[in-house]
């Protein structure tokens, strides 16, 4: 008797956490049913203003993500550099523009907020729930260690089951932006750079170069976040350039 009374409460649990993981299902299918789609910056970027006729970019993209479409993500910052209401607007020869914009987008991926988050916070550089929460019902049900665990797999499994059919999903992309711009007549830029590498497990190697150039030089990070319940990349991607690009834009 004592035995059935134990099966009959586990199975009780089991329908409990069945509904409770369907519940959370249905709620995240409805909470997240319009794509969301976030730009941050990680520094703001301030040019120095030019006459009209001045006011041209060359634009340098590079990426080594493979899923990343270089084209259609440079059409998509032609698009807005040609709406500019300043008059900036993008050209083919980096030996006139007065402005180069470098471009390397590092990531483009499914990730959570707060991966996000950090990518962000470190600006520009060169399943258990459901186990744990059915653990806790055997548990308060005052049975043994064996309902406990018997009640974490049965939550594991319903959770699992909930999250094969809707699922929380955020994509992020990571693009590092390098501005240079040309200087005044009579004005020159020291740039010191410090490159170090690793050249055996024994040691490595250090190059210290210092150079005069006629060009200023900005960074920053864009990290552009799209988030709906089972998106996927195909949808994402549009908005997240068209984003993305925007805030280029409006560097200048």
């Amino acid at each position: 008797m004592t035995k059935l009374k134990f099966l009959c409460q586990l199975g009780g649990i089991a329908i409990a956490i069945t509904l409770l993981a369907g519940c959370a299902a249905v709620e995240t299918s409805i909470a997240k049913r319009h794509l969301d789609i976030q730009t941050k910056i990680s520094t703001a970027i301030f040019v120095d203003p030019v006459k009209k006729e001045k006011r041209t970019i060359y634009v340098n993209i590079r990426s080594g993500v493979m899923e990343f479409d270089r084209r259609a993500f440079k059409q998509n910052i032609m698009e807005e550099f040609a709406g500019n209401d300043n008059g900036y607007k993008i050209i083919d020869d980096p030996d006139i523009a007065q402005y180069h914009m470098n471009v390397f987008v590092t990531s483009l991926e499914k990730t959570n907020p707060t991966a996000a988050e950090r990518a962000l916070k470190q600006g520009y550089s060169d399943r258990g729930a459901g186990a744990a929460t059915g653990a806790l019902v055997g548990a308060d049900q005052g049975g043994s260690i064996t309902s406990a665990v018997g009640g974490g797999l049965l939550g594991a499994l319903g959770t699992t089951a909930a999250n094969a059919f809707v699922q929380d999903v955020t994509y992020m992309l990571v693009a590092d932006i390098k501005i240079t711009e040309k200087t005044r007549a009579g004005v020159i830029v020291r740039k010191d750079t410090q490159i170090s590498a690793k050249v055996s497990d024994a040691g490595s190697s250090t190059q210290r170069v210092s150079e005069a150039t006629n060009r200023k030089e900005y960074t920053t990070r864009i990290v552009t976040t799209a988030n709906k319940a089972n998106l996927e990349i195909e949808e994402a991607q549009p908005l997240m350039f068209k984003k993305t690009a925007y805030a280029m834009s409006g560097f200048f």
